[in-house]
């Protein structure tokens, strides 16, 4: 089985087949491109062309719009007319779902074609149907006969073509015969890439996009080794999570799944599917892919790894084995914890920020669903009794000085250096986290030393970080040394972030922690920032759009707390609190959906766990919210569709009362609770 990374060791991009998209070069080491998609009606020629010359402005290499019918394919001259008379050659690529004809037409014009081979010419209707393989083989020819004439008009253009699979919208032949699963992903676009192989077409790039990040890294890994199985050769890869939503959440589960991917060197152009206006979606992208353009060389060589040595597989989910040494690790689901080391004093007033809040009058606390687990206060000593389910973590002597124990029970807990535990002569009996600084020189140079020493003690939280550039990959390649010693200690992820603005620490936590998270590696986590860094900016772009309020009123304290949770909640390792499955909007979008998701949110946003899909449209509605507990579904102007899962249950509902209908629906089955 080939590599589906260049290293998994140190960063280095993987080399994919060059493909020109008008002027544009992509693959082959290019840089990454960026692109957006216009959120306007494809029939509104100006309102269009002003979108896309702002998502230009802000950075975007390529625009996409959606073409559903012939009259929008058709119009995309006019629009491309308009841009080029305004001066703007920026390469367009028109959106194609169901309908071949309005494929063939936008050819002819634009740069660029996506078409979704889950039902360009397959049936979505979610229908189970047995294929014998004379059967199967059948609907792939009628697919090479209705796919081709495509693949030979871009050919004579020269226009690009990317085949872009949709986790949510697979076919059902395709369901039927591989399920709802990622390799059913990569067999769906591998059957449009043999056809235009076999046309010696080559303009190619593929996609594998999934509205849950473990899916959609999975199938492109997968994607990589079937094709340079197969061709011995990788076609050039656009990277996005769909449907991430909007503000914090959206932007935690895009930078989780498409960072995860970019640290290894995959992903040749990228878009944030954001709900929100698309020109606030490229700035997120220049910040997930400016990570990967400086050019200074990790200062520590890690011992290289190849697939075959691999102790877990990249293709699929399954949490590192590990013991539980009080609530951490085992099968607990990972603890948050906080730092509060840079606060000059803490007070049961500053435990509001990481999720506690006392009441003076009552002398009780009340605990939130975003709690943290722990905090880590450093040499502080606390003067009040903390709530029931908190613990502290301090540095040795301040735990061997302060008091033990609160009504009978440990509370506070010594964090060591690798050495120091080694050479401490007291340890607390129940739990010492002890940290490690993976393969700086002093690791490299000890052999892991102190592992031996750590290795399966019933009391020992390893938390391990990364002074090297390369700190991610610097950290799963500790993880495989502990999986191939069989030392299974549970493992908390430290990550400091030295960038600046709020946006840039979201993308790095997001990045290096759900990369590991993906994989199944680590039971807890721990966010920090540098001194020179420890402030909340602002991006330098407008904060003017719906859902970019996770600024508003937040200490970094709290900020970092709920990025935690984020991403435990991203990367579906530990939910807290309720998930939205909310597609970024375009010209097919049948209500203002940002407005929508707005209120949505701000009736349901206490039920943890639910998971809840906000769709413009029935393109990708009905497929990509099939994760989802509940639905809500754009069906044409005005109107909403209600789905319980895959199943619909209310159709035709008027958007003035479509949101009180979903609450009705949630309260039929038992998904509701009256806000506190």
């Amino acid at each position: 089985m080939h590599l589906y990374s260049a290293s998994l060791t140190d960063y280095k991009r993987l080399a994919t087949k060059e493909v020109k998209i008008g002027d544009l070069l992509l693959g082959n080491i290019h840089p990454i491109r960026l692109q957006t998609m216009t959120t306007t009606d494809t029939m509104d020629t100006i309102a269009t062309v002003e979108q896309s010359i702002r998502c230009i402005e802000a950075g975007a290499e390529l625009v996409r719009i959606t073409a559903p019918s012939k009259k929008e394919a058709e119009n995309l001259q006019n629009i491309k007319d308009e841009l080029r008379k305004r001066g703007y050659n920026t390469p367009l690529v028109a959106d194609i779902h169901f309908t071949p004809n309005a494929a063939e037409i936008a050819a002819r014009i634009v740069e660029k074609v996506r078409v979704n081979p889950g039902n360009y010419v397959d049936k979505k209707k979610f229908e189970q149907i047995e294929y014998t393989d004379s059967e199967y083989l059948e609907e792939i020819d009628r697919i090479r006969e209705r796919f081709t004439p495509l693949v030979k008009i871009c050919k004579e253009y020269g226009t690009a073509m990317r085949i872009g699979t949709n986790h949510g919208s697979l076919s059902d032949r395709i369901m039927s015969r591989y399920g709802d699963t990622a390799i059913g992903m990569v067999e769906s676009a591998m059957e449009f890439l043999r056809i235009a192989r076999a046309e010696s077409f080559h303009n190619i790039m593929l996609s594998m996009k999934s509205s849950n990040p473990q899916v959609m890294v999975q199938a492109y890994r997968m994607l990589i080794n079937h094709m340079m199985d197969e061709f011995n050769e990788c076609y050039p890869l656009h990277l996005g999570v769909t449907e991430a939503g909007d503000g914090e959440d959206g932007r935690v589960k895009s930078a989780a799944g498409i960072g995860t991917l970019l640290e290894d060197g995959i992903g040749d152009t990228v878009r944030v599917s954001l709900t929100e206006d698309p020109e606030f979606e490229i700035p997120v992208c220049r910040d997930l892919v400016k990570r990967y353009q400086q050019t200074e060389k990790p200062t520590t060589k890690i011992p290289a790894i190849s697939t075959s040595g691999l102790p877990y597989s990249p293709f699929e989910y399954k949490r590192r084995e590990s013991f539980a040494v009080s609530n951490i690790g085992g099968k607990q689901v990972p603890v948050v914890i906080a730092d509060l080391s840079k606060l000059d004093s803490i007070t049961p007033k500053e435990l509001e920020r990481v999720g506690y809040k006392y009441d003076e009058g009552t002398d009780k606390w009340s605990i939130g669903d975003m709690a943290a687990d722990y905090i880590f206060i450093a040499n502080q000593r606390l003067n009040f009794e903390l709530p029931g389910t908190l613990k502290v973590i301090v540095y040795p002597e301040t735990w061997k000085a302060s008091a033990a124990t609160v009504a009978g029970e440990q509370k506070y807990f010594p964090i060591f250096a690798d050495s120091g535990f080694a050479e401490a002569e007291v340890k607390n009996e129940e739990m010492n986290f002890v940290m490690i600084d993976c393969y700086n020189d002093d690791t490299a140079l000890n052999d892991y030393t102190y592992l031996d020493v750590l290795a399966n003690d019933p009391t020992v939280v390893l938390c391990l970080s990364s002074t090297n550039k390369n700190a991610m990959q610097s950290v799963r390649r500790m993880f495989i040394e502990l999986m191939n010693r069989k030392i299974k200690n549970p493992v908390a992820l430290m990550t400091d972030s030295n960038w600046q603005t709020a946006d840039e620490h979201l993308i790095h936590y997001s990045t290096e922690c759900g990369a590991l998270l993906l994989d199944g590696m680590g039971d807890g986590i721990c966010l920090g920032m540098s001194t020179k860094s420890y402030s909340l900016q602002a991006a330098n772009y407008s904060q003017n759009t719906a859902g970019r309020n996770y600024l508003s009123n937040q200490s970094p304290e709290q900020f970092i707390n709920n990025t935690a949770f984020s991403i435990l909640q991203a990367t579906r390792t530990r939910i807290s609190k309720t998930e939205y499955i909310s597609c970024p909007s375009c010209g097919r979008t049948l209500f203002d959906l940002q407005e929508t998701t707005a209120k949505i949110r701000s009736v349901t946003n206490h039920l943890k766990g639910v998971k809840i899909a906000i769709m413009g449209c029935i393109v990708n509605g009905p497929g990509e919210m099939a994760d989802a507990d509940f639905g809500y579904v754009g069906s044409g102007p005005g109107k909403i569709t209600l789905y319980k899962g895959k199943e619909v249950v209310k159709r035709s509902v008027d958007s003035e009362v479509a949101v009180d209908e979903l609450i009705n629906l949630l309260k039929e089955n038992n998904a509701w609770v009256e806000p506190a």
